[in-house]
């Protein structure tokens, strides 16, 4: 056995004794028991610059050593939102109230008070009173289930604060620099569709991130809202590459984003609240290593931001570092170009700090510098002049960097937080000096590159970095060859209107003649299509102008899928449920309206027969060939107490019997809308009696008449139903990074249902 063997053998059987890191607290700060919530050093630095205000500093700090508040956000896009809110308020919401653990009564969630539309809750609940406590089964598997069919986000309150700053419409031009985890995103995304009506938004959001692992992750996030109008990509921020479009006039133009989201790495000791090792690691060389990389983005941003747009810089760090010095420095190399706007009344109820004029800066060893003249030559490539406050008083001044937003812990019971919203009024100085310049991205050996030289009149921006290419000019250095890692995805092929594929579609589903057919798009440019999925036209736009410039990892939302034996029955292709809100305004047949006990029955019954709905629909059911079908529900005004919003489900329709086709976590969320209770047994339990009555009413439903549509094997096969058999090699949506049996979870719509259903 060699050396690094023991020691890790021996390592083991210590965390295994009593005490040890196999015993460590299982609630907030799970596996930090170790770790204690003192740093001299943080504290020295942020007493002495004096961002918080005097005689709050014990406060300050009391408030950092807190576990942060649990924080959830309904999505606000969705037609659904405001049912989902009278759920919480009125059921979740009020039996909480009545709960005590421990002897201690637990508080109420409680709206965030700057958050529009009572859209965000926090609560004092911790992860380990929800997961441990009985009395908040219910209330937790809710929170579990709506979350995964992203209808609620779990998501930390100043992270919310970005999105709302950029005043998005639906014709935006939207680009996330720094996406992942995706919760940002998803806010982006939600405000793009605040009109349901408008199944294609004119706008879009690429999101973008350096890892691409992550870019997965931000893909998990991102389909759970089943937008046409994402794309995932994955570039460095800091030299993301320039894209063209197709304008009106038919030229090739630069695309200039009219909102940027620019939420760079750093620090993160905004966050010690959840990310308790921060404490252990944290020194002044963080923000040091980190200033540079924070400016290079946020250049690249603003390059890359229309004129007349808006940029929001964030960062969950409270160091000036990597706030004010980073904003004073885009203002200062600007030129004019770039203005901070005033964003002091866009969040009524929000408390914060306004941004300061004056600071110092730290080394780890303790010394200070107040200026960059005593800055001593040995440190000159550690510390930079762009660190520090400007110099010229009037300069300073007309910064107002007074408008820059600092959230501090204590304020509202939240993390640590800055933001400032920058405006566009003009090109970038380096690009007003240089319009002619020879634009090349630069590729992988082997692939084309697409320079092409620009007028004056030309609404191309040259990029920072082609400064160097001019005779006798110093500019940043030229732009990094485009490197592509890790997996491989699959081609994003556009099909053509006269494409094979569509007239069996068109004419099964009477679809309206200005359904967009140019943008759908499939996964392979041989074969047979398994799955079809559509994007918005600008998102086409880009995609093909743009294929050797940029890393897609995912877009477009899955409209059809396949289903061999759908072919007998006129078409081949079956709906998706992900893509039927996007789809369902260009239906015109094989659409049943529903009543709200026909959805109670089609989403607690595996096949239930046609004899099972009420008369209405079974009257139409009857006279509706087999295959794929919608299921649509309207809102009955004379019934108060059913959904006010508009359902539309797939299913599919067969010989005798009638069934739903949606994914598990959206069945639970549906019925919870109609005022069933559902939530599932925990892991190695039996089922309950409830349980067993509704398996037994299914299996009562299956043998009615003694004959079935489907056999329990053909069920399992996934045959005679309309959902295919997943392989392992057919990655759903382009290769999210998911294992076989989660792709099983997340796309099978038929999986069995075992859940406790009381009907109210």
């Amino acid at each position: 056995m060699g050396k690094r063997s023991r020691l890790r053998k021996k390592e083991h059987q210590n965390n295994s004794k009593p005490g040890g890191r196999d015993n460590r607290d299982n609630g907030w700060g799970a596996g930090y028991a170790d770790i204690i919530k003192e740093n001299k050093l943080f504290e020295a630095y942020y007493q002495e610059l004096g961002l918080v205000p005097e005689g709050e500093f014990d406060q300050f700090m009391a408030a950092m050593r807190e576990p942060l508040p649990a924080t959830i956000r309904i999505t606000g896009y969705k037609s659904h939102a405001k049912e989902i809110l009278h759920c919480l308020k009125n059921k979740y919401f009020k039996e909480i109230q009545e709960v005590e653990i421990d002897g201690q009564k637990i508080e109420a969630p409680q709206p965030l008070s700057w958050y529009p539309d009572e859209l965000a809750w926090h609560t004092n609940m911790s992860r380990k009173i929800l997961r441990k406590s009985p009395l908040l089964e219910k209330f937790h598997q809710f929170l579990v289930s709506e979350t995964e069919s992203g209808n609620i986000s779990r998501q930390e309150a100043v992270s919310m604060i970005p999105p709302l700053l950029m005043k998005i419409e639906p014709h935006h031009k939207i680009l996330d620099m720094c996406a992942a985890p995706g919760s940002k995103t998803a806010q982006l995304i939600e405000m793009l569709h605040s009109d349901m009506d408008v199944p294609f938004p004119e706008g879009f959001v690429i999101a973008n991130d350096v890892d691409n692992k992550r870019c997965y992750l931000l893909v998990h996030q991102a389909k759970r809202l089943n937008s046409p109008c994402i794309m995932v990509v994955n570039h460095d921020a800091s030299c993301i590459p320039r894209l063209q479009i197709d304008t009106e006039d038919g030229q090739k133009g630069t695309l200039f984003y009219d909102r940027i989201l620019c939420d760079v790495p750093c620090s993160g000791d905004g966050t010690m609240r959840k990310n308790i090792d921060v404490w252990k690691k944290w020194t002044t060389s963080n923000s040091l290593h980190l200033h540079g990389l924070q400016i290079r983005i946020a250049v690249r941003g603003v390059e890359q931001l229309a004129v007349g747009g808006r940029m929001v810089y964030s960062t969950c760090s409270l160091n000036p570092i990597e706030d004010e010095a980073v904003i004073a420095t885009l203002l200062e190399k600007s030129e004019g170009a770039l203005e901070l706007a005033d964003a002091s009344v866009d969040l009524p109820g929000l408390k914060w700090m306004p941004g300061i004029t004056k600071w110092k800066l730290m080394t780890k060893e303790g010394q200070w510098y107040k200026d960059w003249s005593e800055v001593p030559v040995n440190r000159h490539t550690q510390i930079r002049p762009t660190m520090f406050p400007p110099t010229d008083t009037e300069k300073l001044a007309n910064m107002k960097l007074e408008r820059c937003m600092r959230i501090l812990p204590h304020h509202q019971n939240t993390g640590g937080f800055f933001v400032a919203v920058l405006v566009k009024k003009a090109p970038m100085p380096w690009n007003r000096r240089f319009p002619k310049v020879y634009t090349h991205t630069p590729l992988e050996d082997g692939e084309r590159d697409g320079g092409k030289e620009a007028g004056e009149d030309s609404p191309k921006e040259p990029e920072a970095g082609d400064q160097a290419k001019e005779p006798n000019v110093c500019g940043p250095p030229p732009n990094k060859k485009m490197k592509r890692h890790g997996f491989k995805e699959d081609p994003f092929v556009f099909l053509t209107e006269d494409d094979p594929v569509f007239p069996p579609i068109e004419s099964f589903y009477d679809l309206s003649p200005d359904f967009p057919k140019i943008n759908v798009l499939t996964r392979t440019h041989e074969g047979k299509k398994r799955h079809l999925y559509m994007v918005s036209k600008e998102l086409r736009n880009v995609m093909l102008n743009n294929s050797e410039r940029m890393k897609v990892i995912n877009t477009g939302v899955k409209v059809w899928s396949r289903n061999s034996d759908g072919e007998e029955f006129g078409c081949a292709f079956r709906l998706a449920q992900e893509g039927i809100y996007t789809l369902f305004p260009y239906i015109r047949s094989r659409m049943i309206t529903v009543s709200v006990e026909d959805i109670k029955i089609l989403l607690t019954q595996e096949n239930p027969y046609l004899s099972k709905l009420e008369e209405d629909a079974h009257q139409q059911a009857k006279k509706m060939g087999m295959g794929s079908i919608v299921l649509k529900y309207r809102p009955d005004k004379s019934n108060p107490d059913g959904p006010q919003c508009p359902i539309e489900l797939c299913g599919w329709r067969g010989k005798t019997s009638i069934r739903a086709f949606v994914p598990r976590n959206e069945r639970f969320h549906y019925l919870r809308m109609l005022g069933v209770e559902v939530f599932r047994d925990k892991q190695g339990q039996g089922p309950r009696e409830e349980e067993k009555e509704v398996k037994e009413e299914v299996k009562e439903g299956e043998t009615e008449n003694g004959n079935k549509d489907v056999s329990p094997k053909q069920e399992l096969r996934g045959e005679n139903r309309g959902d295919e058999h997943l392989k392992g090699d057919e990655r759903e949506g382009g290769g999210e990074n998911l294992t076989k049996g989660e792709q099983r979870k997340n796309t099978c719509p038929s999986l069995p249902l075992f859940f406790h259903a009381v009907w109210n």
